[in-house]
């Protein structure tokens, strides 16, 4: 457990394509967190009101959330929330952007281009789990991160998610269907449906593996002959690791957790210190 201020609230934001969670953290620890979908068209008053009936479910006053975080990969959602954190909460949220302090070395060409979710989790698997590390994040775009033992983010690989290849082949095709995504338990399936759930699922595990392989081999420059521990976040990171060998842990909260351990970076008086990190040059 983080040594933090006694009785600190923060709402946390993690903006996908997709989805949006969220969570309360009190004293650095998760209370309760949600999962709603990702509406552009949503004004600040909706977001507002959404988050009302949340709370009151939960029996959590919002009068008693201290600070915001917020890292978001849609930008027009942005200033929505932002909006709606001033209007709802009388608070200016931090954003996970361009000179917030995570503690990562970022070796991208151009840092600016590297998603902010994938910062969010690197800097949690990071404090959790120490490097070098792999992280796959597998959501709507599927990601694979390179992150070593002192802090550096070398860069990665970024491939189409389990969703959008599914609204391809249907959107794409004139007589392939809508599918759920799920594991039909066959290769050799004799019905369109069964056929593209392997071929989706079955595919995802073997981009899975094979690229997980070849960036260990890659990383070697880097970390030597260190163990590469393989976290997996994301919605579709339970279903891929029931398949696959090469994750280590599968860890759906890892964003968030991120968020906090940033939100503490970026306080006026940091509380705690993430190890294995220096000063940030995510510029």
């Amino acid at each position: 457990a983080l040594q933090i201020e006694q009785n600190n609230m923060l709402l946390a934001f993690d903006v996908g394509n997709s989805n949006t969670v969220l969570g309360v953290f009190k004293d650095g620890v998760l209370l309760t967190n949600w999962r709603i979908e990702t509406d552009t068209r949503k004004s600040a008053d909706e977001y507002g009101m959404l988050l009302k009936q949340l709370f009151d479910y939960e029996k959590i006053d919002m009068s008693e959330i201290d600070d915001m975080i917020i890292s978001t990969v849609v930008p027009s959602v942005l200033f929505t929330l932002q909006h709606m954190a001033v209007k709802y909460f009388g608070k200016q949220a931090i954003v996970v952007a361009s000179g917030v302090k995570t503690g990562l070395i970022v070796k991208y060409d151009n840092p600016k281009q590297v998603g902010a979710d994938r910062i969010v989790n690197a800097v949690a698997a990071i404090h959790k789990y120490g490097g070098p590390l792999i992280i796959i994040d597998l959501g709507t775009a599927t990601t694979f991160c390179a992150i070593t033992d002192k802090g550096e983010y070398l860069g990665g690989t970024i491939a189409p998610g389990l969703k959008i290849s599914s609204e391809a082949l249907f959107e794409k095709t004139s007589k392939l269907p809508k599918v759920e995504i799920e594991e039909p338990g066959k290769t050799i399936c004799r019905n369109t449906v069964e056929s593209m759930q392997s071929g989706l699922v079955y595919g995802h595990m073997g981009i899975c593996d094979y690229i997980v392989r070849k960036m260990k081999k890659e990383m070697q420059e880097y970390v030597g002959d260190k163990k590469i521990t393989v976290v997996a976040t994301g919605g579709f990171s339970a279903l891929i690791d029931s398949g696959v060998g090469c994750i280590d842990y599968v860890d759906k909260l890892l964003t968030l957790e991120g968020l906090e351990i940033i939100y503490q970076k970026n306080k006026k008086t940091p509380r705690h210190n993430c190890p294995k990190t220096g000063e940030s040059v995510n510029e």
